[in-house]
C-alpha cells in the first residue's frame, strides 16, 4: 500500500536509459475504474510531463520507476481529466458531506483505490462514484 502523499516529490526514473523525467507532482484518478492512471510530473519536458499508469514499473518509498522515455510518453491522448483528489470535498451520492480528502490509499502495482482517508472517517476505495472540480462523489455507507 502506498499512499498519494508518500509519492508527491519523488523522483520518476526510466528503467531503460537510467533518466530522471522528473518528480511526481500528483496522480490522476478514473473513477470507473477505481484506480490511478497517470502520474502528473513537474520539471519534466512537456511531451513526458503526464506518464501513463501503464509504464509504471515499480513505485516505492525513494523513487517511481518507468519502464522507459518512449513508455512515458505513449497513451497521453486517451487519459481522463485531471481533478485534485487529495484536499477536495467528499459527498456521498445523496449529497451529504463527508468531510474533505485527506490521504489516498492505493496498490503500487495495479493503481487501484483501496482506501480514501477523509476527517470523518476512511472511506474504502470500492465506493469511489466519481471526482470533479467541485468533489470527491462516493456511495452512501451501508450500514
Amino acid at each position: 500500500m502506498m499512499l498519494f502523499t508518500q509519492t508527491r516529490g519523488l523522483p520518476v526514473i526510466t528503467a531503460e536509459e537510467a533518466a530522471t523525467l522528473g518528480t511526481v507532482k500528483d496522480l490522476t484518478i478514473d473513477p470507473h475504474s477505481r484506480s490511478v492512471v497517470c502520474l502528473r510530473l513537474s520539471g519534466a519536458p512537456k511531451d513526458a510531463a503526464v506518464v501513463d499508469w501503464s509504464a509504471v514499473e515499480a513505485v516505492g518509498k525513494d523513487a517511481v520507476i518507468v519502464r522507459s522515455r518512449n513508455a512515458a510518453g505513449a497513451g497521453q491522448d486517451h487519459l481522463p481529466e485531471h481533478h485534485e483528489a487529495v484536499g477536495s470535498r467528499v459527498l456521498t451520492e445523496y449529497g451529504v458531506e463527508h468531510g474533505t480528502v485527506k490521504d489516498i490509499a492505493f496498490e503500487p502495482a495495479t493503481g487501484a483505490i483501496l482506501t480514501v482517508y477523509t476527517a470523518l472517517g476512511d472511506i474504502a476505495g470500492e465506493r469511489l462514484i466519481g471526482l470533479g472540480s467541485h468533489a470527491m462523489v462516493v456511495h452512501a455507507d451501508r450500514a
